[in-house]
């Protein structure tokens, strides 16, 4: 697959190191994309997820940079972190239109809870996904994250397949 279309990724290296300047880098990347220019999605509104905060970031930043089930406990994924700059990306290509397997970015729904619909972005290769939320009147990207077996790809590309069967 071809990703000349995404950003480049933020490599942890290019911090020299030095965890608290790619956190910072990082930070500034996730600023950048989601409060100094906010994405637009379909007729609604994006906000973020704020709270829980930690270290003065908001917990949408953390889901996407980070894994874990506890949110004080989550730990950096590398994956996450270098990609960060790709889930703007992903959701300006956002369109409802049904996708082929070919485009640049697919997606499906999935509920969640009773009230909630969860769009599912992935690239064509099921490799990278980015989540967000619809509440109605405005939508939260939720997280992001790197696909990296490949017998999960093929789950997720069978959920895909599934949802535009019916």
């Amino acid at each position: 697959m071809s990703e000349d279309w995404l950003p480049e990724l933020l490599l942890f290296k290019d911090s020299n190191g030095v965890w608290s300047d790619y956190l910072e880098r990082l930070h500034q990347q996730f600023i950048h994309d989601f409060v100094h220019s906010v994405p637009i999605w379909v007729n609604k509104r994006v906000a973020l997820k704020r709270h829980p905060e930690y270290e003065g970031k908001s917990a949408t930043f953390w889901h996407m940079i980070s894994t874990g089930d506890d949110e004080v406990e989550r730990l950096p994924d590398f994956r996450r972190c270098e990609r960060i700059a790709w889930v703007r990306c992903m959701i300006d290509r956002f369109s409802e239109v049904p996708h082929k397997l070919d485009s640049q970015v697919i997606w499906w729904k999935e509920k969640r809870g009773a009230n909630e619909w969860r769009y599912v972005l992935a690239l064509s290769d099921f490799s990278y996904m980015v989540i967000v939320a619809d509440r109605g009147e405005y939508v939260l990207p939720w997280t992001a994250y790197y696909i990296e077996y490949e017998h999960q790809r093929r789950r997720y590309k069978k959920k895909w397949q599934e949802f535009w069967k019916s």
